[in-house]
């Protein structure tokens, strides 16, 4: 790695660094301070979990980010977060997306109120997060490493609790024991929490000495993203919005090791092979050489240790899907941690973050390795096959969809139980409800019930004794949002905390909506 350091941190109102050695033993403990770990533990501090967020780095948010995008589902996260506007302020919008220079795929069709895709770096992404993280009371341990985990019965708290305890050591080299009822390893790729709990990271690596710099252009790309293939060489140039550009390049002739010393002539005669010229890069503020591997756990939890992000799955930067799927990681487990904790829900709801996101991690890996490989085509036949598919998804408007709808993550559904509805575990798009905007009404972690015109249980919340079946919800409005369709619509439908639908179900009469409630929410008492 080469390059000046000296000006690559974005400086934010530093979190308090918490330095007692026990943690709440019903709590959590976050490892891994990125966009994952800061979204994680931000919804389980605003449920009233007790967190402590463990980081091995010290305090500060570098703009050499990794990731550059936000799509649309993690837009709609952030919107249920009442953040979103915020980051759409500060980044540029992008309506489509052009792969081999024959495709391109029209975003502003999306049903989205974020149908595009904003070129965001990753550090403004962190310092929102971690603004709202610390406002919510997170706990935060800079400078501090896990060293080894243990889990079991009498671990976690007294009384023979069930519960984690994480050992670690601080940058002085002092050591201590945070214990807790859960912890989540954010830690990226080379995660520390997925080594202590013993599990493997299949996979291999897939492109060798891939190039990257942060540099000042001196001629502007004609496009807010820029990316081609020609022959052997690939380039990628993104606006960091301060004036420096980051450019990925990677030629099919120079292997070499990532501790093979780079310059920026290596990097402008790529950008030129693949993109016809170098836009008179120069100042170069940091180059670093790499690789990029396809991996994935097998599992993602261990009894009371789960991965998210990096920690669970990587793959190559293609697509652009890397963070924004460990933020979508991290809005599946925190709802369900926090109902779990609050005691809303029994334990084996957590189960299903492995058989929800999982398979999303594993189509994730597949989606973005097809694309890169495509990207490398070189054989005739394999030349033949990305004209082929270009062309398919350019004219097929159901596999154009498709294609979108992984990119964006808009178009993954989850498994449904056996005669469920057909709308179970299915996003639910922004619509307009009685009360306003869904994804308003979701913020705060709150589950949303919509039901039909004129059985608007939102009204007499706090009625008398028996004055209707609200007096039932009522009881729950600390994590339950009440509405009706602004339509003539008879579905019942009770959307989850992350955005997807819990249960639903034609013409519901009280009892079914008692009995999902008290399923999904938990007792009305």
């Amino acid at each position: 790695m080469n390059g000046k350091r000296d000006d690559d941190t974005t400086r934010t109102p530093r979190p308090q660094n918490a330095q007692d050695n026990a943690q709440d033993a019903h709590g959590v403990v976050v490892v891994g301070a990125g966009p994952t770990g800061l979204l994680l533990a931000g919804d389980l501090a605003a449920a009233g979990v007790p967190v402590t967020l463990v980081e091995k780095r010290e305090h500060r948010i570098s703009n050499l980010s990794r990731a550059f995008v936000a799509h649309a589902r993690t837009l709609e996260q952030l919107d249920a977060r009442g953040l979103a506007d915020e980051l759409e302020a500060r980044g540029r919008r992008l309506d489509r997306i052009a792969l081999f220079g024959r495709l391109s795929v029209r975003l502003d069709t999306l049903p989205s109120r974020f149908n595009h895709l904003l070129v965001i770096p990753q550090y403004e992404v962190e310092e929102v997060l971690q603004r709202r993280a610390v406002e919510a009371g997170v706990r935060f341990r800079y400078e501090t490493e896990v060293t080894a985990i243990q889990q079991g019965e009498g671990v976690g708290g007294a009384g023979g609790a069930h519960g984690v305890a994480v050992d670690v050591r601080t940058a002085d080299g002092g050591t201590g024991r945070l214990t807790a009822a859960y912890v989540v390893g954010t830690d990226g790729h080379r995660s520390a929490v997925r080594e202590a709990v013993g599990l493997p990271f299949p996979g291999k690596s897939v492109i060798r000495s891939v190039v990257l710099a942060d540099v000042r252009l001196d001629e502007q790309p004609e496009e807010v993203l820029t990316a081609n293939a020609v022959g052997d060489a690939f380039a990628f140039i993104a606006p960091f919005g301060d004036g420096y550009h980051r450019v990925i390049g990677w030629h099919r002739g120079r292997d070499v090791p990532d501790s093979e010393p780079l310059d920026l002539d290596e990097v402008r005669e790529i950008t030129r092979l693949a993109l016809g010229r170098d836009y008179g890069m120069r100042d170069a503020r940091w180059m670093s050489r790499f690789h990029c591997d396809e991996r994935q756990a097998p599992a993602y939890r261990v009894g009371r240790v789960f991965l998210a992000g990096d920690a669970a799955h990587v793959h190559t930067p293609a697509g652009g899907q890397g963070m924004n799927t460990g933020l979508q990681d991290a809005a599946n487990l925190g709802w369900k941690l926090a109902a779990v904790l609050g005691g809303h829900a029994d334990p084996a709801l957590l189960d299903s973050y492995q058989a929800e996101r999982h398979p999303v991690g594993r189509a994730v890996l597949r989606s973005s390795g097809g694309i890169v490989r495509l990207a490398m085509a070189k054989s005739p036949w394999m030349l033949a096959l990305r004209t082929a598919l270009t062309t398919f998804v350019n004219h097929v408007p159901p596999a154009r969809t498709r294609a979108v709808g992984q990119i964006t993550g808009i178009g993954y559904q989850y498994p449904a139980p056996r005669g469920a509805h057909r709308l179970v575990g299915t996003r639910v798009p922004d619509v307009a409800l009685s009360i306003g905007r869904l994804y308003e009404a979701l913020r705060g972690g709150r589950f949303v019930l919509v039901g039909p015109r004129g059985a608007d249980r939102t009204t007499a919340l706090d009625g008398p004794q028996g004055a209707d079946r609200s007096l039932v919800l009522g009881a729950r409005k600390d994590r339950l949002a009440t509405a009706t369709w602004t339509s003539d619509r008879r579905t019942t439908v009770l959307v989850r905390p992350d955005g997807y639908v819990a249960w639903a179900q034609e013409d519901a009469d009280d009892a079914a909506v008692e009995g999902a409630l008290a399923q999904w929410v938990g007792a009305a008492a």
